[in-house]
């Protein structure tokens, strides 16, 4: 079954969870002001997978079913999967900024593998629970929330050691049909418009942790699960050209005393395999997110060309504005020519799936989250002040006004003063709101900060194949294996240890980006 964004926002109208939004309850998720540019975003998530045109990018064949399902929901085996779901998710970003259901095949692959190793490991059943979970949510078009980044209380001690032990999710009763969570989740993409939660562990456990080791999915309504929510983009602002029509909301997650029953639990105690999940999913989500955040430079590199088309300026001909431009698709393309990469170079995972390579899925980005602030300031250099000074949108009808503002910030002659002043808003709420510096945290912090990244590319990258290469040219041992400092174990890269025979160019069905 596929629904439309209609339909999606109907099936939201079946669940009564408890949500707060900035202190006030809401009534019903799918109706409430503050939340409609979210749910407009996860609306076409929807609605393309029933276009035609791009049906190739956004349905997928699931593989242990045999059913077409949504790209967002996929697991994917092929590194031709790999790169459509790249292309998919910034064809949608180039629509919303941030399309948001991609999260859920992120948990999804992360859970695959998890489940698969820990079966073979400890002699569990939570591969075939999640399978079928998974089948559930796939046939019924829904999508669920990631629950994973705990409160974290005190960041210097592990989930045992806190003060406060409700800064981590644990199990803290195990029944005969099922196990009882609390625990504060704290940052929750689109919390109050999920039909459902994967609640993950957010860190490698301990066996002191093995509470905390807990992986299961909640309903958005489940009794005792308390939403805390910000409203989604900037609904109902005049000059929120983007984010009053798209955005996203985010929200802590309360959970007291709420039972989980057994087939809904991935995960209980297993502490040896919560790094597995940890590390998996990151994986999986730093590769979606390289696509997400390229859809979202796509709207700056168009909206900046149109704001220098506006200041009647032409970049071809002026070299500085030129230089400008070429800064920020080179910044955009090159981190998203990483994903490429990590696709196309993909690991085939013992459990059935296919992994983004890591170094280069982490490359990106890592770049993405460091250049994010390049990006808005690029887009400010070529666009000029008035992005930010020009007079809001009830002056533009002012009586006071009205004449000598549509004839002094016109700008160009052939350009109406309105089309100039619709650019220089869309630019400013793309970068300089507080929308944008949304935009800018969330690429920094979004699955996991820059130093997790710095940690996985150093354990992955083949640094003793380098060391090896210099030693040959040498000709003699500079570095022995008693006396180097780089550990000489294996470490994946973009060569594998059979030799670097390039693999096959995977065929990706043609997308509308180009």
């Amino acid at each position: 079954m596929f629904m439309s964004s209609e339909e999606y926002r109907e099936s939201l109208r079946a669940y009564s969870p408890t949500v707060s939004i900035n202190g006030r309850r809401v009534e019903s998720v799918a109706d409430d002001p503050d939340l409609q540019p979210g749910i407009n975003a996860m609306g076409v998530t929807y609605d393309f997978a029933l276009r035609n045109e791009y049906r190739p990018l956004m349905v997928a064949t699931q593989h242990t079913s045999g059913k077409d399902v949504n790209r967002m929901l996929h697991i994917p085996t092929t590194t031709a999967d790999l790169l459509a779901k790249l292309e998919a998710v910034r064809l949608l970003c180039q629509e919303t900024g941030c399309a948001q259901r991609y999260l859920t095949g992120d948990g999804f692959n992360g859970l695959f593998q998890m489940t698969k190793r820990c079966d073979e490991d400890k002699g569990t059943e939570y591969h075939a629970r999640f399978l079928d979970y998974m089948h559930h949510v796939q046939d019924n078009d829904l999508t669920t929330g990631i629950a994973m980044t705990d409160a974290k209380g005190d960041r210097s001690l592990r989930p045992h050691e806190q003060i406060v032990q409700g800064s981590y999710v644990k199990v803290t009763e195990r029944k005969r049909d099922g196990i009882v969570i609390n625990g504060v989740k704290a940052i929750v993409t689109s919390a109050p418009y999920m039909h459902e939660f994967l609640v993950l562990p957010c860190r490698n456990m301990t066996r002191e942790d093995s509470d905390y080791a807990v992986a299961c999915a909640v309903p958005l309504d489940a009794p005792g699960l308390t939403i805390l929510a910000r409203p989604a983009g900037r609904p109902g602002e005049k000059a929120a050209k983007f984010s009053g029509k798209y955005g996203q909301s985010l929200g802590a997650l309360i959970f007291e005393d709420v039972f989980v029953p057994w087939d809904k639990v991935f995960l209980d105690g297993e502490y040896e395999h919560s790094e597995v999940l940890t590390r998996s999913y990151a994986t999986h989500h730093r590769h979606t997110c390289i696509a997400a955040r390229a859809g979202f430079g796509d709207l700056l590199i168009g909206a900046s060309a149109l704001m220098m088309e506006a200041n009647g300026l032409n970049p071809g001909t002026t070299p500085h504005l030129k230089d400008r431009m070429v800064q920020l698709i080179k910044t955009v393309e090159g981190f998203y020519a990483c994903g490429i990469a990590a696709s196309t170079y993909g690991v085939s995972d013992p459990s059935g799936n296919m992994m983004p390579e890591p170094v280069y899925s982490n490359i990106g980005k890592l770049l993405m989250a460091e250049q994010i602030y390049d990006m808005h300031r690029l887009a400010h250099e070529v666009s000029g002040g008035l992005i930010v000074a020009l007079p809001g949108p009830e002056e533009d009808h002012n009586p006071l006004a009205e004449a000598t503002l549509a004839e002094s910030l016109r700008g160009r002659a052939d350009i109406p003063y309105e089309q100039r002043a619709e650019v220089a808003r869309l630019v400013e709420d793309l970068t300089a709101s507080k929308e944008a510096g949304w935009y800018s945290t969330i690429s920094m912090h979004g699955g996991g900060s820059p130093e997790a990244m710095k940690l996985e590319i150093f354990r992955n990258y083949p640094i003793q194949d380098k060391v090896q290469l210099v030693e040959k040219l040498l000709d003699r041992g500079v570095l022995t294996k008693a006396g180097s400092a780089i550990s000489d174990a294996s470490q994946p890269g973009q060569c594998c240890d059979t030799g670097c025979t390039a693999p096959e160019t995977p065929k990706v069905p043609d997308s509308k980006r180009a």
